[in-house]
């Protein structure tokens, strides 16, 4: 795998020697630096960077205004602010200005590497995605069960169809964020959902509710259970998982997500029978200002 071409900005001399030194010493190429908007016009045309680390603060102009003349010459150059400043008023200018990130000096070395590793990820990174997460979210699926009701649920009608789903009644949403954004859901009929909550809570649910967040938790455990294993494997994956959104009715229908990938598959348990459906998309997931 080719080394990533860095071009640093920055109008500090001592600040380019630091970031120069944390980046070729966590193997990057850092190809440049520069000090003035005509100094960044000028090594990006000569240089061709993969990516730019940019101060905000720049002698006659700003980081923005940096950033858009490095987009008018080469629109897939990444860029990355390195600055003092951090608040929400300038990463969401940062966000429009389709800037990839955003890192507070003084920088930490490994949290610098694992930002641009993650934002410089190829095709690779999602194959790599593609072959575990099935396996991971089935065997978490499993692991939970086993940990919570001491039995083991049967997985049968597995698929890598994406397809619509009607609800049996309760659905858990699970969103997904970090280098590639999914989703799971949890879905269960209310009966089956009160007979598992009942095992849980060691009584009967008090209410239809208190059945409906036992099934939103054991949804939140499933997924946070799976992002858990599936960034050991890879931690440029960064992944964590959303608050639950749970709908129950009747007349639940789910349609397709359009994902690129997608896992399903029934599970039978002692307690009636579940369906999990996970997906991911290619896209970049969450825009990460901090690691």
């Amino acid at each position: 795998m080719k080394k990533t071409k860095i071009l640093i900005v920055d109008d500090s001399p001592f600040q380019i020697t630091m970031l120069e030194d944390i980046l070729n010493e966590n193997g990057f190429d850092v190809v440049g630096q520069a000090q003035s908007l005509e100094e960044v016009i000028e090594k990006v045309n000569e240089l061709h960077p993969d990516l730019v680390t940019m101060d905000i603060t720049i002698p006659g102009t700003d980081g923005f205004e940096c950033t858009k003349e490095i987009h008018k010459i080469d629109k897939n150059i990444k860029v990355v602010v390195v600055s003092s400043m951090m608040d929400e008023e300038l990463i969401k200018k940062a966000k429009k200005q389709h800037m990839c990130g955003y890192i507070q000096k003084p920088v930490d070395p490994e949290e610098l590497t694992l930002l641009i590793n993650r934002i410089m990820a190829d095709e690779e990174l999602y194959m790599e995605l593609e072959k575990v997460y099935s396996k991971i979210f089935k065997e978490a699926v499993l692991d939970i069960f086993n940990r919570l009701t001491k039995t083991v649920p049967e997985f049968t009608d597995e698929s890598n169809v994406d397809k619509a789903m009607k609800s049996e009644g309760v659905s858990v949403i699970m969103g997904i964020i970090g280098k590639y954004s999914g989703r799971m859901i949890l879905d269960i009929s209310l009966e089956t959902a009160e007979k598992l909550a009942a095992v849980l809570l060691r009584r009967q649910p008090k209410s239809e509710e208190e059945a409906l967040n036992v099934m939103s938790e054991i949804a939140n455990m499933f997924s946070g259970s799976a992002c858990s294993m599936i960034n050991k494997k890879n931690k440029l994956f960064g992944l964590r998982v959303a608050p639950p959104t749970t709908l129950h009715g009747e007349s639940i229908n789910i349609l397709k997500a359009k994902l690129e990938d997608t896992y399903s598959a029934n599970v039978k348990t002692q307690f009636g029978e579940l369906s999990i459906n996970v997906g991911f998309n290619r896209g970049e997931g969450e825009w990460m200002s901090i690691i």
